[in-house]
């Protein structure tokens, strides 16, 4: 029994001993950290996606100009120099854009706008030139709308490419309130669309034809010492018919002082009558002290 009892107090004192020893023996196991996950991209709430952003676009080598011109001209015979301008503008490949043609002889004056090609610019200014007795003043102006229209192109083609999504969307859609909103947005963007378009279309047009407007003038003359239009006889019956106004308006007043006559005939009596009453009391008071004496 006392050696069962030592076994069992050594025991009691050598396993703490063995547990202590195992545990600072064994390694520790770190465990890594766990990585968070990305977050997910929140959905828009329509399910629609933005339009994409810009791409730049490359500056093209040949610039885009606008070149137009004003031009002052006197030439013999205004309305034969007009028609002499509308048919350069149609032999070199244009249109006239508005003419007029007012006044007579000496004052008449006439304006015509053209377009022409661009290409051809110069060659019609020189024609113009020979058109003319002389050219009193000539004004020519360039704009370049290289910029703008590169603007509008890349415009164009992301309003393309939104639309392009929108249609894409509108196949998955199954929401009434989506598609509603899908064709909201394509509404929005093909209005943009023809925007873009047309503003192009304005640009290229001025671009390829320029515009030269004329302001012709006759040149000047002696011309006749009457001038167009004098006539005796016509001289004769404004004076006829001004002394006829003349004696309308006479008569006019005449018959006004008859009908009113009774009323300033009267006061002027009235008036007469104090009068002459008033220097007769100052006529017999003056001669009183004369005959006392």
């Amino acid at each position: 029994m006392k050696r069962l009892g030592l076994i069992m107090i050594a025991m009691l004192f050598i396993f703490p001993l063995v547990l202590t020893a195992c545990e600072e023996g064994a390694p520790y196991e770190v465990m890594p950290a766990p990585i968070p996950a990305p977050a997910m991209p929140r959905p828009d709430k329509s399910g629609i996606e933005g339009p994409p952003a810009p791409e730049p676009s490359p500056i093209p080598q040949e610039r885009i100009i606008v070149r137009n011109a004003d031009m002052s001209l006197v030439v013999v015979e205004v309305s034969q120099a007009r028609d002499e301008i509308e048919a350069l503008s149609i032999g070199l490949g244009g249109w006239v854009v508005d003419s007029n043609i007012f006044g007579e002889g000496e004052e008449m004056r006439g304006r015509i706008s053209i377009r022409i090609p661009s290409n051809k610019f110069e060659q019609a200014l020189a024609e113009l030139r020979a058109l003319a007795v002389r050219v009193t003043s000539e004004s020519t102006s360039t704009q370049d709308i290289t910029e703008e229209y590169v603007d509008l192109e890349s415009r164009l083609r992301n309003a393309a490419a939104t639309e392009s999504q929108y249609l894409a969307l509108l196949e998955k859609a199954e929401d009434v309130d989506d598609i509603l909103q899908i064709y909201e947005a394509l509404s929005r963007i093909r209005y943009e669309i023809e925007q873009i378009k047309g503003r192009m279309q304005y640009l290229e047009q001025i671009s390829a034809m320029s515009l030269i407007s004329v302001n012709l003038v006759p040149e000047i003359s002696l011309g006749p010492l009457v001038p167009p239009g004098w006539s005796t006889s016509e001289t004769l019956n404004s004076a006829i018919r001004g002394l006829t106004t003349f004696g309308q308006g006479l008569g006019t007043a005449l018959i006004w002082i008859g009908i009113f006559s009774p009323i300033w005939g009267t006061a002027l009596g009235i008036t007469y009558w104090r009068r002459r009453r008033r220097r007769k009391a100052q006529s017999l008071a003056s001669s009183r002290p004369s005959s006392s004496s």
